[in-house]
């Protein structure tokens, strides 16, 4: 079986620790996703226009921001006379009662889901779990990490972390597959026929929503195993859960944005599954769930809106640094990696104070961002934010403090760089020691005679 990196309460870094004792798993899984991410580079740099394709998807996504309103009340008007019946939730509560209200008034205790984030974010199978509701992630990935009762570790690859050999153990215990059988096209068609009887005999399906469209009032939902189809069609009821901020003005966005989403995602040219809803079918209910939960509130601030922009592509996860080698569940949220970093505070500041930190700033999820996000500026103002407010620690604070003061003096900086490297010169013990937590995890580098201010003094024209 898989080792277990979900222990909630815990921090990032604590997290991250543990995810760091298995060295192999850890190479393993930052080689995988920067596999994908070469993938995405691959696409990218096929399509002439993508960085005006970037371009163009940033802007229409800051019209939409720029009048949500709007286009919210619009959606609701065409979805309404569409027949679909659309419910506003604000926040992760209420979400979860409305959907429970449905399931009721319909005397259903079993469902189908799909993949949706926003029923991660809202916890939606743990609320149902507890009123007497059966819920079955359909997404292969989602049901792998459902059946070892964890929350996925990544948006578009639920469960990157776990290993095919575990998988297959995995299934052997609850789907009764042969013991020892790591196969993935036999694993995968072990899954397949067990969903299938689930699909057949549920009523209910929900789904999340990828786009919906304010113009025509409907909305897409993209997958690579068809199993929101599956869910919806066959059902007698679907419910579509979306974030607010997911609408687009117009159909003809789409094409912006759907040449840009699974590029950005899996290396893929377009998913294999785009699928329209729009009405209900005859003797069919459709209903839409449109959440805020903060989402209003991080709209409200000028440094932290643009966030919103988000098409949930995970590209910033699959080339960050940090995530790559600290596992998705070090982030302790529905959303882990940079832009869950971003999001996660503005629901939680105490909560989620440590995850604006647990990245190198080095700009490459700002780089990869299909729609432009400035994350890493983004994740740099929340660390103001989060200190100036008092959500950090009391010897981090302090530190930052004595930081600044030393980076404030020019006299005291260089005095104590060249203090600093007599001392690793000459005592290096001091510094390479346990208590030193950058020794822990790698070698102190050899320190230089001189600074670069002294050598650039001396050797400028």
């Amino acid at each position: 079986m898989s080792e277990s990196f979900w222990a909630p309460g815990a921090t990032h870094a604590e997290l991250a620790e543990a995810f760091n004792q298995n060295e192999a798993r850890v190479n393993w899984h930052d080689e995988t996703l920067w596999w994908v991410r070469q993938k995405r580079d691959r696409m990218a740099r096929s399509v002439p226009e993508w960085e005006l394709l970037r371009e163009t998807a940033s802007q229409i996504k800051e019209q939409v921001l720029s009048s949500l309103s709007e286009y919210l009340e619009q959606f609701e008007a065409q979805a309404t006379l569409n027949g679909v019946q659309v419910h506003w939730a604000t926040d992760a509560d209420e979400h979860n009662r409305i959907v429970h209200g449905i399931l009721k008034e319909h005397g259903v205790d079993r469902m189908v889901k799909s993949k949706s984030m926003l029923t991660e974010e809202c916890h939606l199978n743990e609320y149902l779990k507890e009123q007497g509701i059966d819920v079955v992630d359909t997404d292969l990935g989602e049901r792998i990490v459902q059946l070892a009762g964890e929350p996925p570790s990544h948006i578009v690859l639920p469960c990157i972390h776990w290993k095919k050999e575990e998988i297959g153990e995995l299934f052997h215990q609850h789907l009764g597959t042969p013991k020892g059988n790591a196969d993935p096209p036999f694993l995968t068609h072990a899954a397949r026929l067990a969903l299938r009887k689930e699909f057949l005999a549920r009523r209910v399906a929900i789904t999340g929503v990828n786009f919906a469209i304010a113009e025509t009032g409907e909305f897409v939902v993209c997958t690579n195993e068809g199993n929101a189809d599956m869910g919806a069609h066959l059902s007698d009821v679907h419910i579509a859960c979306m974030g607010i901020e997911k609408l687009l003005p117009l159909r003809e966005h789409l094409g912006v944005f759907l040449r840009l989403l699974t590029r950005s995602a899996t290396g893929q040219p377009i998913t294999t599954y785009s699928s329209h809803f729009r009405k209900p079918r005859p003797g069919q209910q459709m209903h839409i769930v449109l959440v805020d939960n903060g989402r209003s509130q991080q709209l409200s601030s000028d440094d932290f809106r643009g966030s919103l922009k988000c098409i949930r592509c995970a590209a910033c996860m699959n080339t960050c640094p940090v995530y790559r080698r600290s596992g998705g569940h070090s982030y302790h949220t529905a959303i882990a990696g940079p832009i869950g970093s971003i999001l996660a505070p503005n629901l939680d500041r105490k909560q989620y104070a440590d995850l604006p930190f647990a990245s190198t700033l080095c700009g490459s999820c700002s780089n990869v961002c299909p729609v432009k996000i400035d994350i890493h500026v983004q994740l740099y103002k929340w660390r103001q934010v989060l200190v100036k407010d008092g959500y950090v620690a009391v010897g981090k604070k302090l530190s930052i403090e004595a930081m600044n003061y030393t980076l404030s003096h020019p006299g005291l900086y260089r005095f104590g760089g060249k203090v600093g490297r007599w001392f690793m010169r000459t005592m290096p013990w001091l510094v390479n020691n346990r208590l030193n937590p950058w020794y822990k995890q790698r070698d102190m580098p050899t320190p230089t005679k001189q600074s670069f201010g002294e050598w650039y003094k001396a050797n400028r024209p």
